[in-house]
Parts: structure tokens; sequence; C-alpha cells
């Protein structure tokens, strides 16, 4: 499966009835991960009336992975709107944290989601992306006269040679997308007449 991610951080500022607003967008991988970033951001604005957060810490499609907080704003008005910009936007592993400097006017409730939501979604605009392949990791040995087309199906079916251990054999740690799996180990197989085969890291 493959996704995009942040390829860098972007803020993007503007200014709504006097009420300052200041989105912030960044890789995180995980909810933890998101929530550290969260706080960073609060650290750096103790004088804000509010800190929303909104999070697609994984896949875009992995709703595992979810995190908002409207920070004392009206319920539904600011983390909701911003993780809807965030799911529009189909790239995973990304925080949103948009610092509001309170002006004086009131904007309402629909004036607070547009505000919100709007922040993430110019941000976005901003954002540059790259591709993520997610991958699971096994493990092969082979003897040293098959390293060398090993190598070559490896190319062929973008697997990812993560560590090598050159002993009596030698011994191959691979990681491989899900849909390159099958016509791979089928390949290995055939290759091989059956001599080698993969098993899932530990």
């Amino acid at each position: 499966m493959e996704y995009l991610i942040p390829k860098s951080a972007v803020v993007f500022e503007e200014e709504i009835k006097k009420s300052r607003f200041i989105t912030y967008l960044r890789h995180t991988e995980g909810l933890v991960e998101a929530k550290a970033f969260w706080q960073d951001v609060k650290l750096r604005h103790p004088g804000a009336r509010h800190h929303c957060w909104a999070s697609v810490a994984g896949a875009p499609n992995n709703s595992q992975k979810l995190g908002f907080s409207d920070d004392g704003e009206p319920a539904g008005t600011a983390g909701k709107p911003m993780l809807s910009a965030l799911q529009g936007s189909q790239i995973g592993e990304i925080s949103a944290v948009v610092v509001r400097y309170y002006g004086g006017i009131l904007l309402g409730t629909g004036g607070l989601v547009r505000a919100y939501g709007n922040g993430v979604q110019q941000a976005l605009k901003l954002l540059e992306t790259t591709v993520k392949i997610e991958r699971k990791v096994y493990g092969l040995y082979c003897d040293y006269g098959q390293v060398n087309w090993l190598q070559l199906l490896c190319e062929r079916y973008n697997v990812l040679i993560e560590n090598q251990l050159f002993q009596e054999n030698v011994w191959f740690q691979l990681a491989i997308s899900d849909d390159k799996l099958e016509p791979f180990k089928q390949e290995l197989t055939e290759r091989s007449a059956g001599q080698l085969t993969i098993e899932p890291a530990e």
C-alpha cells in the first residue's frame, strides 16, 4: 500500500476579524508524535487563547489513528473541520495545529468552522509531499551463488534489502509491500527450484 505523506513542515497565517490564526502542518507518525507536536506548538505560543489540533497519524484510511481537539472552542467548531480538511487531502501521517490569538470579536460557530477548516486547506496548498510505501519485513537465507540474481529480483519487485549478513550462507532482511509479495515469492520459488523461501521477520 502506498500513500502521500508530508515532505516538510508548513506554516500559514491569516487574520479574521482581528483574530490571528496560525496553522502549522507537519509529518507525524503515530498519535504520540502528533500530540508531542501539539505540545511543542503550545509552548511556542503560551499567550494564545486556543491551540486546536487534528491528526491523521497513520495511513489516510486508518480510522484508528485519527485524533482532534477543540481546545476550548465550542464543540465541533475547530478540531472536526480541521480533521475533515486533512482527511479530504488523502495525505497520511499528518498533523495540524491552529493557534488562535483572540481579537475581541466573536466569529460565531459558522465563522469558527470556516476559519479553522480553511486555515488547514490553505496550508495544505503549500505542502510538499512524498510517497510512502508500506512494507513488511521478511528474512531469507541463500547460497553465495544465488546472491546476484536475488539482488536483481529485489530490484524488479521494488523490494528493499534492509540488511545482509555474510556467514556460511547469506542472510537477507527484506522489506516487501503486500502487492509485490506473491509475485516475488512465486518467481523466487521458480528461480531457485523451490530451494528458497521467505519467512516473516520477528
